[in-house]
């Protein structure tokens, strides 16, 4: 496992040569060689645009004290960085078809785990090895009562019979600070006469975080830059001499709610309305869900 270089104390003998730990893993400002390579493998392999070149940046870089530092003129080569990795995000990592086999993955491990007591595993380092992608055709395969409903969930994966989602939105950028995780019973609470009973067992909520790498903040005020190679001084960049076509805002929370059984799509889709006018005092989704997925039916 990679620790960022913030995220351990580094042995005494690293002496005046720190930085090295920045380069794998960059615990002081975010940009490394880890993203370099999984942004333009990822954005390669699927068929997407790169517009960020990471070679002006290492021909450009240079450590000044003990700390790698970028020219000043590159602040906008840096910001691409961080806005194509939010974009792999939100487009790719977290897409809601992913989400979906990812939410299901879980269920379907969760309700193994009577079986296979995967918590155990973790001190057992010979166990833990074999805690791979194989697990779910060992699962799939697993011929106990037991695992029926996680084998099922298995199947529909396979089929392509992922849970339904229903909707989305966005958190309002005052309400952030405040924010807690939504949860099944939050939307279950929400709905109102129906002929339909929603159960928490029926609900699935993914509260997704994208940002440029620093949370709520600025990327560019944790990174240190200099002027020209005949300089010896760094500094950071404060936010009036840079573009005013950048962000003021560096974070998105969303919210996604799926309904497990296709039937009940329509009215969990209801009760999400309901809740985010309860909450925000407005529906706060930009599009509804679609009429023929309310309507949808289990094969």
């Amino acid at each position: 496992m990679i620790l960022s270089s913030s995220d351990m104390p580094l042995p005494k003998a690293t002496g005046e040569k720190r930085f090295l730990y920045d380069i794998v893993a960059n615990g002081r400002n975010g940009i490394d060689v880890d993203k370099f390579d999984y942004i333009v493998r990822d954005s390669r392999a699927c068929g997407l645009g790169c517009n960020f070149q990471f070679q002006r940046l290492m021909d450009t870089m240079r450590v000044m004290g003990n700390e790698i530092c970028y020219r000043s003129k590159e602040y906008l080569t840096i910001h691409k960085l961080f806005d194509t990795r939010a974009d792999l995000y939100r487009t790719v990592y977290t897409h809601p078809k992913i989400k979906a086999i990812e939410l299901m993955f879980v269920d379907a491990l969760v309700k193994a785990n009577s079986c296979f007591d995967f918590p155990s595993m973790i001190h057992d380092p010979a166990a833990y090895v074999q805690l791979d992608d194989t697990i779910l055709k060992t699962i799939e395969v697993y011929n106990h009562e037991d695992v029926k409903e996680s084998r099922e969930l298995i199947r529909r994966i396979r089929r392509r019979d992922l849970y339904q989602f229903c909707n989305e939105y966005v958190v309002p950028q005052d309400k952030l600070e405040h924010f807690r995780e939504i949860t099944p019973q939050d939307i279950v609470c929400s709905q109102k006469t129906s002929g339909i009973t929603l159960k928490e067992e029926d609900v699935a909520v993914c509260n997704v975080k994208i940002d440029l790498s620093r949370g709520r903040c600025n990327p560019l005020d944790s990174i240190k830059f200099f002027t020209d190679y005949e300089s010896d001084e760094s500094f950071y960049i404060s936010e009036d001499k840079i573009s005013h076509l950048l962000p003021t805002s560096y974070q998105d929370m969303i919210v996604r709610v799926y309904s497990k059984k296709p039937e009940l799509v329509g009215a969990i889709s209801e009760a999400f309305v309901n809740f985010q006018e309860k909450t925000y005092g407005t529906k706060t989704q930009v599009h509804e869900t679609p009429e023929k997925k309310k309507k949808r039916r289990r094969m």
